[in-house]
Formats: C-alpha cells, sequence, structure tokens
C-alpha cells in the first residue's frame, strides 16, 4: 500500500519510523519534538548578558517574555519545530530550492541567519547552505538523540532550533546547514528590513576624568557599551604621542571613545555613569595624577548629547551630591580623537589592577 508523502513537522512515531528510513537515504536528519519544558526553558538556562555580533547585530538572549511574545504569532508547525525541535517532512519546506536574491531570517527573533548567495541545491530534501550570514548567529551544539551523533544548530537571539549541520557541504567551508524552512522568513533583496533584522545604529561619545585606563575599564563593563578606547581630545597637536601629552606640551586630555547601542543604554545612563567614575571637583587633577591632561571633560558628539550634558551637570550640581564643591567638568565640541598607543588599550584587563574615584 502506498502512502501519499505529508508536508507536516513529524510527529508520532510511526511518522517518525517512516522518516528515518529516508533519513539515511538522504543525510538530513529529522527529530522527534522534543519536550515542552526543554523549549520553554532553553533561554533561561544561557547567560543572559548583552551581547553583539562582529557585523553589528544585537544577539543578546530574548527574555522569557519576548519569547512568549514571538510565540504567539507561530504556526503549530512554526511551534514545534523552533520550540520542540521537530522537523518538516523531506521536499515539502516552502524554501528548499528557491533560488531568489535575499537573505533568510528567523521566524522567531528576526535575525538574519543565511544569505541566499550561500544556498545550493544538496538534494537531502531540505533548504541548505554552506556558511551562516555571520558565524554568531548561529549556534551549534551536540546533539546524541536517536542514538546519533550529530550536531543541532539554533538560532543565537532566540535560542530555537533551526536544524542541523553536516561536514559533506561544498567549497570553500564544506559544511552543509540544513534548515527547515517553516523557522525561516525570507526578505527578498532590495525589500526594507523590518527592524528586529537590522544591524544596531551604534552611537559615540567621548569622556575624559583622568587615567583614561581606569575610565575605559569601568566603561567597557556597561552593558549596552560595545566598545571603549583609550585615546586623546582637546589639544592643538596632530597625532599626539603619549610622551607628548603626559607632558602637557599639547593641550589633550586623555579620552575615553565610547560606542554604545542607546536601545541598551542611554547617553544620559553613560553620563551617570562617568560621574559616578572620577571626582569632577578637582580642577586638572584626579588623585596623584596631576595636569591639564587629567581635567574632567564630556566631549559631545552632537547638540543633543551637548543638552543632555548640560542638563545633567545643572541637576548635579543642585544634588548636593558633593557637598557644596564646584563641578569643573568642561563640556565641549568633539574634535579628533587620536586612538591611544596599543599597549594603552584595555590595559586593566590585560595587566589587571584598577584606578579611578
Amino acid at each position: 500500500m502506498s502512502h501519499p508523502r505529508s508536508c507536516a513537522s513529524v510527529q508520532g512515531a510511526g511518522a517518525y519510523v517512516l522518516l528515518l528510513a529516508l533519513i539515511f537515504a538522504t543525510g538530513c536528519q529529522a527529530d522527534e519534538p522534543g519536550s515542552v519544558a526543554e523549549g520553554e526553558t532553553r533561554m533561561e538556562e544561557a547567560e543572559m548578558q548583552v551581547r553583539y555580533s562582529s557585523s553589528g547585530y544585537d544577539i543578546t538572549p530574548m527574555t522569557s517574555e519576548e519569547l512568549s511574545a514571538a510565540r504567539e504569532g507561530l504556526t503549530h508547525e512554526q511551534e514545534s519545530i523552533a520550540f520542540h525541535a521537530g522537523t518538516e517532512a523531506p521536499f515539502c519546506g516552502l524554501y528548499t530550492d528557491t533560488e531568489e536574491p535575499g537573505i533568510y531570517v528567523s521566524v522567531v527573533s528576526g535575525l538574519p541567519l543565511f544569505r541566499s548567495d550561500a544556498k545550493f541545491h544538496s538534494a537531502s530534501g531540505w533548504a541548505s547552505f554552506f556558511e551562516p550570514f555571520d558565524p554568531a548567529h548561529v549556534l551549534e551544539r551536540p546533539d546524541h538523540s536517536h542514538g546519533m551523533q550529530r550536531v543541532e544548530i539554533l538560532d543565537a537571539r532566540s535560542g530555537t532550533h533551526l536544524g542541523h549541520v553536516f561536514e559533506d557541504g561544498p567549497p570553500p567551508t564544506g559544511k552543509r546547514y540544513c534548515l527547515n524552512s517553516a523557522v525561516l522568513r525570507f526578505i527578498p533583496q532590495g525589500e526594507p528590513l523590518p527592524p528586529e533584522s537590522r544591524p544596531v545604529e551604534f552611537q559615540t561619545a567621548y569622556f575624559a576624568g583622568g587615567c583614561f585606563w581606569g575610565i575605559e575599564d569601568r566603561f567597557a563593563r556597561v552593558p549596552g557599551v560595545v566598545d571603549a578606547v583609550s585615546g586623546y581630545m582637546g589639544g592643538a597637536v596632530a597625532s599626539p604621542s603619549y610622551r607628548q601629552v603626559c607632558r602637557g606640551e599639547t593641550g589633550h586630555a586623555e579620552t575615553v571613545k565610547v560606542v554604545f547601542d542607546p536601545n541598551r543604554v542611554s547617553y544620559w545612563k553613560l553620563l551617570g555613569a562617568f560621574f559616578s567614575m572620577h571626582d569632577p571637583t578637582t580642577r586638572n587633577r584626579q588623585g596623584p595624577d596631576v595636569g591639564t591632561q587629567y581635567r574632567s571633560a564630556i566631549f559631545t558628539a552632537n547638540a543633543d548629547q551637548e543638552r543632555e550634558a548640560r542638563d545633567f551637570v545643572r541637576d548635579l550640581a543642585g544634588s548636593g551630591r558633593f557637598g557644596g564643591r564646584e563641578i569643573v567638568t568642561e563640556i565641549a565640541p568633539a574634535e579628533t580623537f587620536y586612538e591611544a598607543e596599543e599597549y594603552h588599550q584595555d590595559y586593566h584587563a590585560r595587566h589587571g589592577g584598577s584606578c579611578g574615584f
């Protein structure tokens, strides 16, 4: 007796046995659905900290509330595959053989996962790619289910199941990322990306508050800060050296360039962090470090930053926090930032120690 092929996600022992026979012939692996508890607790077990990929995307694990909201719009099949590691039947996926240019994003989180130019026909019955959009966007973990040794792939932002990766793909990677179409959304080339599928529009701020080792180290620990770089700003000499700045010959202040995600941390919060890192009431000095290069300064990148900085200092001055002492922090438009020598970068992270207010 012949059986019509079903395009529903695989569930139940009978369907699994039939599909398992196909698997050994095609090489693409299918799973029985996992437990509800496993799917729901996957992200609770992940380290919940702000993360970014090298291509500029926020890949911070979604919270339980965000995942619950994302699940509301899913079909039964998408829910089964994404949260319970189900698998759609072979040759039935919407994107198995598509060739249109564009990108494939997660149907749960919107994170870009694969580009169309990395797609190939594998004859496995599932959409196949030889490399991800960004390696950090696709997580890999061992999968020993059903007595097999495989590598599961997951959406880095939502932690949801995508498929498996195998070592029988084409050059240049030799990889075959085997995807369930149901957990993908295709965005054609030229079509505007939704907000959740766009890279972060980072902003930049500049702060000077004494030894830049300590200021850089502290800003680097602020969630939402992507990078903190030690350098020089506010002087009259182009491309100054540390020796020149240290001698007070250039007028530069030891300054930290802070690149941040405004969706995760506001400029106002960065101002609050800055004034907790140093003493803004000592003119041209921080502790034992004396000279104009150690002055307290905020170099504003635009008019909005200048307005916020002045409002913050006004409120801080009226708070009584410094016992009536004058806040001498300079507020001036940002000029050319000169990155300090390599041995100054990440100094405390590499050598230990700390300094600051």
